[in-house]
């Protein structure tokens, strides 16, 4: 297939591209900054822009770009919905214009986060999966993002366009933009519990969603690592942490202790995967017990890290 990739030059976009070609599609990369991997530049919310990549004759489309929750202090809401809103709907009716067999949406778990969750406002940690309900998102990243994806259930029933959407956890390589009492390689290594997946586990996930599209006809699935815990430890992992992971994985306190790292003292939320497994055979393969085995082995964490980390397009605006 002829894949449009959007945000071909981000973080996401440069391991899911050469995975794309390696599966033996031909893929042109849509981003506002230059890249190996970008052929068009400019902004999906730019209707010109979006149709110019479409005439070069698409099959299906990876919708990966947006502004995230980082940029918010950076654009206006007004660029948040004209990016991830409306470039979201140029693309979807370029797809449905052209004919494209399927469409993949890159959404967020942040969406179901509300101000009442991020507080960790109750007696358990939240257990949550695609039931969750009803979503209130607490800031204009995740706001766009669910108008996003009410574009594309309502292309799908209207037009009958394949799309699968996932909602996808942390797996940014800087430093988390408002927590930093850890360092951020021992953070990324603890939200591997809950909350966490690498790049290339996102990358892969995409792919499946790509392949198994047509079938589902339309789909939401959260991507996270695959979490050790059980809906019973909600209340203990609010409150005691470090016995829960203990009882998973006894071993635990030394490793980390030879590292220097501390495991979090509460955990107010575990994203819960199963639904991809159980309907597109999508199962991330890094989890925790990957870290801990690194640790024993004294080898880098399978967890990218890079505190200087800049977005490709935040690099252009820049000059």
């Amino acid at each position: 297939m002829h894949i449009l990739l959007t945000g071909s030059s981000g973080w996401l976009g440069r391991f899911l591209a050469p995975r794309l070609r390696a599966a033996g599609h031909r893929v042109t990369g849509l981003d506002v900054a230059a890249g190996p991997d970008t052929d068009v530049i400019g902004s999906v919310a730019d209707r010109a822009v979006v149709d110019a990549a479409f005439a070069r004759g698409v099959d299906a489309v990876v919708h990966g770009g947006a502004l995230h929750k980082p940029d918010i202090v950076r654009y206006p809401r007004q660029t948040f919905v004209d990016v991830n809103v409306t470039g979201t709907l140029n693309l979807l009716e370029a797809a449905v214009a052209v004919g494209c067999e399927r469409f993949v949406f890159t959404s967020t778990t942040s969406l179901m986060i509300s101000h009442a969750i991020r507080a960790g406002a109750g007696d358990a940690a939240v257990w949550i999966d695609e039931t969750l309900s009803p979503l209130t998102p607490r800031n204009i990243y995740g706001v766009t993002k669910l108008a996003a994806e009410r574009l594309c259930r309502l292309v799908h029933d209207e037009d009958g366009l394949p799309i699968v959407i996932l909602r996808t956890g942390r797996f940014f390589p800087e430093e988390d933009d408002t927590h930093r009492a850890l360092p951020g390689e021992n953070m990324k290594a603890n939200e591997l519990l809950h909350r966490r997946l690498t790049v290339e586990d996102a990358a892969d996930a995409h792919l499946a969603a790509l392949e198994r599209a047509p079938g589902v006809g339309f789909g939401t699935y959260i991507v996270s690592a695959p979490t050790p815990f059980a809906p019973g430890d909600a209340a203990a992992l609010r409150h005691d942490a470090p016995a829960v992971i203990a009882r998973y994985f006894p071993d635990v306190a030394a490793l980390y202790a030879a590292r220097g790292w501390a495991l979090p003292a509460t955990i107010d939320r575990v994203y819960d995967a199963a639904l991809i497994e159980r309907d597109l055979g999508f199962r991330c393969k890094t989890h925790f017990a990957a870290v801990l085995e690194a640790l024993r082995m004294g080898q880098a964490s399978p967890v990218a890290h890079d505190a200087h980390y800049v977005s490709p397009k935040e690099r252009v605006a820049t000059r």
